[in-house]
């Protein structure tokens, strides 16, 4: 039955409740009873149908009670209990599916702002299509205030484009060309051509929609709890309702036991709460895959983070490319971004954007690929053998580091550098030195989390440990661990779980998913790879840290609404039944009182709705890693000619 139905039924039976009330003071009992029992009837029968329904598959529901309740107060003539129990029921069922549909209207919103159509180049014509049609490959053309109908790179022009649809965050961004922009997003101003990359059921758009959908459906421990209680507690009910009725012998009475008895606040008071949660996060660029991660989440006290990507913005830059022997810095910066074009890692992303920021064209697609695990990758290009990597890199190809590269590279790593070694045909050709920023809300975010109830702070990663100190003491954190591998990671993570911690791991890498698998709680950040974000309970869309406080305080607050409304569905019970037996509380008043209860239990869920942890600002400024070394005067006078 949709919510209009239910309001029409509500309406219906409202005003006949009031017509009787009008015969009645005019002393007309005929009409008045008629009235009665035609407005009980049409209530009950909805009620009387999903009690039915839910016989058919074996479940003993809260519409069961209350149908056996208006039925025999109709045979024993209480007509006004009878008409105002089913009128209250009704009612409260219309005021639940409105409430419940206003905390569903995250997902609604989002579905409506899905693109329907895009302008796409064909045979040098520009022709407007269903986006359904859009292939990938296709060229899109978007003008200033036009929705981006796919996800794509920017192949042409320039634009500030709101992304407050995926990453939550209301500023636009400034993207050109070679920049990856998504569905659903809208160019605030400037023009673009782009390239149609992931389309339909692809786009990043269209998994948020489905990860929302799939997140509303899922449960939570408590809500299970509640629905194997349900099909306990309600024919326990139907018995001591009947054990009542032997001892009493009265009807009324044992049918008001009945009816009282009825815990519709308890049943919804999780699922309203976890709707509401869900539908704030995903308006707040956090999608978290349902309400038992939600909880999980909440229960966190040690958080584990990987460095490259997470706790820095994952746009590191080269600082410096050091040859050895007769090897030219351009030839080597080419052929290891040639490699690197089949990676994923950001510093192999870095590799290929500087060699490309150089003018050299970056075109020859590698063969013979193999990732070195923690390490780096190797590859032919172009009839040459290169690896670039990790000094894992060099032990597994059994390729001498020589001292002069050796003490460079420390050199370099304790200035707050990652060292990059390049192999060409079996030998160390260059050190390419590569420098990333501190994200610049983590420092707050971790202070932040660290406040709210997060004991210990990890970071694991696989860069050199100067770099991975540097960045622990920047953002005081607990503990680091340094040159690790994938399976490094895990071991880790399961350590931390064993000593008694309750974990979650943030990570944005396909190294990443491991770890972010075997914690209590993953996160991923939306930039990630698809790996991590598949593998995550949790996505930042936003990959921003003030998200991670928002999420983590949402979880809390979430969990925390959850036990208010089941303690005033469980008290309102409680009271109610203890009033029945003192025969203080009867069958009308009493169903006024639960469906009080009942609106009650919605009102405190819907509150969750504009909930926004104050301490999740947006930064305005990117923090820069640590000083250098005052021994690297290099660096120093490489930095002092860059300003």
């Amino acid at each position: 039955m949709t919510g209009r139905t239910k309001a029409r039924i509500a309406a219906a039976t409202g005003i006949m409740l009031i017509a009787a009330l009008t015969f009645h003071l005019f002393a007309m009992p005929v009409p008045r009873d008629v009235l009665l029992f035609v407005s009980a009837v049409t209530a009950g029968v909805p009620t009387a149908i999903r009690a039915f329904q839910a016989l058919r598959h074996k479940a003993f529901s809260i519409d069961l009670l209350v149908t056996i309740a208006v039925v025999g107060a109709l045979i024993i003539g209480e007509f006004v209990e009878a008409a105002v129990v089913s009128f209250l029921f009704i009612f409260g069922a219309w005021l639940e599916a409105r409430t419940l549909e206003k905390t569903r209207r995250s997902l609604r919103d989002l579905v409506d702002m899905a693109p329907q159509e895009a302008q796409v180049m064909r045979d040098g014509v520009s022709v407007t299509i269903s986006v359904d049609d859009v292939v990938t490959g296709d060229h899109v053309v978007v003008q200033s205030g036009g929705q981006i109908p796919v996800d794509g790179t920017i192949i042409s022009g320039q634009a500030l484009v709101n992304e407050a649809t995926i990453t939550g965050e209301p500023v636009p961004a400034s993207k050109t060309i070679g920049n990856k922009v998504y569905g659903g997003t809208i160019v605030d101003n400037g023009f673009i051509g782009m390239t149609a990359e992931q389309v339909g059921d692809d786009t990043t758009f269209a998994q948020i929609i489905e990860l929302v959908e799939e997140a509303q459906e899922s449960k939570t421990k408590a809500q299970r709890f509640l629905d194997r209680f349900a099909q306990i507690y309600t024919p326990a009910i139907v018995v001591l309702a009947v054990i009542v009725l032997i001892f009493s012998r009265n009807v009324e009475f044992a049918l008001t036991f009945l009816v009282i008895a009825c815990p519709g606040a308890l049943v919804i008071s999780t699922p309203v709460s976890m709707v509401a949660g869900l539908g704030n996060g995903a308006r707040h660029g956090v999608l978290v895959k349902g309400g038992d991660a939600l909880e999980r989440f909440s229960k966190i006290d040690a958080m584990v983070f990987d460095k490259t990507g997470t706790l820095t913005v994952g746009r590191p830059e080269i600082t410096e490319i050091f040859p050895l022997g007769m090897n030219d810095a351009d030839t080597v910066l080419l052929l290891a971004a040639h490699l690197e074009l089949a990676s994923e890692h950001p510093l192999g992303k870095t590799i290929v954007d500087e060699a490309r920021r150089r003018g050299l064209d970056v075109t020859i697609q590698p063969t013979e690929v193999e990732v070195i695990k923690g390490g780096g990758i190797r590859g032919k290009v172009d009839g040459h053998t290169v690896a670039v990597g990790s000094r894992r890199v060099l032990a597994s190809m059994g390729v001498d580091l020589p001292a002069s590269a050796a003490d460079h590279a420390v050199l370099r790593e304790q200035g707050g550098n990652t060292a990059v070694f390049a192999v060409l045909d079996g030998e160390l050709a260059a050190v390419i030195s590569i420098a990333d920023k501190i994200r610049p809300e983590a420092k707050d975010a971790i202070a932040a989390m660290r406040r709210s109830g997060v004991k210990k702070f990890f970071m694991l990663t696989g860069d050199n440990r100067h770099t991975a100190a540097l960045v622990a003491a920047e953002l005081d954190i607990d503990e680091v661990r340094a040159e690790l591998l994938p399976a490094d990671k895990v071991r880790i993570v399961q350590e931390i779980k064993d000593a008694g911690h309750s974990v979650a791991m943030v990570g944005d890498g396909i190294n990443d998913a491991p770890a972010i698998a075997t914690a209590d709680v993953g996160l991923a950040m939306g930039a990630g790879t698809d790996v991590s974000i598949q593998t995550a309970d949790v996505i930042l869309m936003g990959n921003r840290f003030d998200q991670l406080v928002h999420a983590f305080s949402l979880s809390k607050a979430t969990v925390r609404n959850m036990k208010q409304n089941t303690a005033i569905a469980l008290g309102t019970v409680v009271l109610l039944l203890t009033g029945v037996l003192l025969q203080k509380v009867f069958m009308a008043t009493g169903m006024l009182v639960h469906e009080v209860s009942v609106l009650v239990v919605i009102i405190n869920a819907v509150r969750l709705v504009r909930f926004r942890d104050k301490r999740a600002a947006v930064p305005t400024a990117t923090a820069e890693l640590p000083p250098l070394d005052e021994q690297d005067d290099f660096r120093k006078d490489e930095l002092a000619a860059r300003n």
